[in-house]
């Protein structure tokens, strides 16, 4: 799941809500039945959706991500985007949940980056590399 901060956009023509750019599975009730959408941009007053199959402009959908369900109208749309302005302003707390991490990821070790320039590595790194460098036929003698 990506994440970034809520950011300000005055310069984005009349928004003045304060969004958070995302990468999550969501989904639309539209009239052509349910769509499958990554939600990449969400507010309280709306949400920028990528799919397949792009509902017309002012048209009358149902966003749903996780727990959260709001009535929307398509306010644009592009070649596989759409603009969506929500019936009413969602509960900050829901823009909130959505950007939350979930138990799973928190129990997941955190990415760190490969050592570089002879940083010191734990044993279990050490063997890692070593089972690596042997895979693709690298010859690291065991210290």
């Amino acid at each position: 799941m990506g994440v970034e901060t809520f950011v300000d956009a005055p310069t984005a023509g009349k928004r003045r809500a304060k969004r958070a750019r995302v990468l999550l599975a969501a989904k639309l009730d539209t009239p052509a039945g349910e769509v499958e959408c990554r939600l990449r941009d969400l507010s309280r007053k709306g949400a920028l959706v990528e799919c397949r199959l792009v509902p017309a402009v002012g048209s009358e959908v149902v966003f749903h991500r996780g727990a959260t369900s709001v009535p929307a109208r398509v306010a644009w749309a592009g070649s596989d985007r759409v603009g969506l302005e929500f019936a009413y302003m969602i509960d900050e707390n829901e823009v909130l949940v959505q950007l939350k991490r979930t138990t799973s990821d928190q129990n997941q070790p955190r990415f760190r980056r490969p050592r570089l320039f002879g940083e010191d590595m734990s044993e279990q790194e050490k063997t890692i590399a070593r089972l690596w460098a042997k895979s693709v036929g690298i010859d690291v003698p065991g210290r």
